[in-house]
């Protein structure tokens, strides 16, 4: 018997061992956090969906103090649908979009992402399905010969951006042709695709690669390219949810099905792919006698507040609406002096009132006043026009942005030539719009700074035309 019990407690002590061990290992409670994923009635319930996207000059963007961008107004819309507030989250790129979604730190990326069978294994793609293909820009002004077929290009220069699909797509279509397209390549890290189309605009370059919807969105910009040679083979893409939000997904899909040829869809559309960004370059003509226009009295009696020449006034107000009180420009601004309806609320005009003059002139001087404020440190006073016409007309955000990073690469954030303009510039660039320094994202300047240069060009025509008295 002794022998027996001997025997037997190495065994239960095994078993107890045994036990122990299968206890901590598998009765252990598991601490890691667990992702929720909200679905359509936790959203409706919460009252608030997430958006992420990109900045860019058709996503989301931040234009005179307001949010914009092609893909944003869709989803406010649709968020809007809803009864829901819209929150927006900006990643740097494609592959961040997707981390942050599969992190659960937003509801839907309202940006296209190209349909894959590895992202279709993880994500739900839903809404308006893109198919992009790339397109040959070129100019088409009258003395330009535009190029009706693929086959036209061999013995042509077409500059793209090194190691880009523009760059492969173009390499692979001249293999199909068998060779003799003169491929460019750009290797610099400070060129993008929209500076290459603004080269062709300019002549600079004769052909270059983008994708359509850029391209589209650039014809806006620059009247004298031709984007109708397709070039690529179509793409799919949309926007894309969790796979547990189904019914977030099941409502995108309803919702643009139901709205594509709606008023206010085809307004968006016109907006960022039809209506023209860029006014002409031309002074305006003036009435003679010494008159500048019909408001010129009104321009006398402002200006003073604000120390100007009131000749500055005038020049500004031709380039906002051409002196025509019911202009309403394609991001909304309108009346003589080109309010937004933010601006105009926060100086005390009625959205009645943004197309009567000397309301709208008022606003403008009373804006113009706390600009120079913001500006005191800038002791050139013409350096400091060309800060506040910056400001006036792409949002001081912007502004503060390229003097936050002229501080950052040793440039003066108080003088404007050659250093804040400068930076102004690179805020189109990824590097420097996603830097931490940046607060309101990606800007394109081009329209920015062509306004200062036609303003002061203006000015100065105004000036030799028309006495000061």
């Amino acid at each position: 018997m002794k022998h027996t019990v001997f025997y037997l407690i190495p065994i239960i002590c095994l078993s107890i061992l045994s036990w122990l061990i299968f206890s901590l290992i598998w009765g252990k409670k598991d601490d890691t956090p667990q992702t929720t994923y909200l679905d359509l009635p936790q959203i409706e319930e919460s009252g608030q969906l997430t958006a992420l996207t990109l900045s860019s000059s058709i996503s989301y963007f931040i234009y005179k103090g307001e949010e914009m961008g092609y893909e944003y107004e869709l989803i406010k819309s649709f968020a809007e649908s809803r009864g829901l507030t819209l929150n927006v989250k900006v990643a740097e790129n494609e592959n961040r979009l997707l981390e942050m979604l599969d992190a659960g730190e937003g509801d839907v990326i309202a940006y296209n992402i190209s349909l894959t069978n590895e992202n279709k294994e993880l994500f739900t793609y839903c809404g308006r399905e893109v198919v992009n293909k790339q397109f040959l820009i070129q100019r088409a002004t009258p003395k330009d010969s535009v190029l009706q077929d693929v086959t036209d290009l061999i013995g042509r220069e077409v500059w793209v951006l090194d190691n880009t699909k523009y760059y492969r797509r173009l390499v692979n279509l001249n293999n199909e042709l068998g060779g003799g397209i003169i491929i460019r390549k750009i290797e610099k890290d400070t060129v993008i695709v929209e500076d290459l189309i603004e080269m062709v605009a300019r002549g600079e370059i004769s052909y270059t690669l983008s994708d359509e919807d850029i391209a589209r969105l650039n014809r806006t910009y620059y009247s004298n390219i031709n984007i109708s040679l397709e070039v690529s083979h179509p793409q799919r893409s949309s926007w894309v949810v969790n796979k547990e939000s189904r019914q977030l997904a099941e409502a995108l899909d309803e919702w643009f099905e139901n709205n594509q040829n709606s008023p206010r869809y085809r307004a968006i559309m016109k907006r960022y792919f039809e209506m023209s960004k860029m006014p002409g370059e031309e002074p305006a003509p003036v009435l003679g006698n010494g008159k500048i226009s019909y408001f010129d009295d009104i321009f006398k009696r402002y200006a003073p507040q604000i120390e100007w020449d009131w000749r500055l006034l005038a020049s500004m107000a031709y380039q906002e609406s051409r002196f025509r009180l019911d202009e309403t420009s394609w991001a909304g601004a309108t009346g003589l002096m080109g309010l937004m309806p933010s601006t105009a609320e926060a100086f005390g005009i009625t959205p009645e009132e943004r197309e009567l003059p000397e309301p709208s002139v008022r606003a403008a001087v009373a804006y113009i006043r706390s600009l120079q404020r913001s500006f005191s440190k800038v002791e050139d006073k013409n350096e400091q026009i060309k800060f506040i016409l910056a400001s006036y007309n792409a949002g001081i955000a912007h502004v503060y942005d390229a003097q936050a990073l002229a501080q950052k690469y040793d440039k003066n954030p108080y003088i404007w030539e050659d250093n804040v303009v400068e930076c102004l510039k690179w805020k189109r660039l990824p590097e420097f719009y996603n830097d931490s320094v940046c607060k309101y994202g990606y800007f394109r300047g081009t329209e920015t700074l062509n306004y200062i240069r036609h303003v002061i060009d203006r000015w100065e025509y105004y000036k030799e035309k028309v006495p000061n008295e």
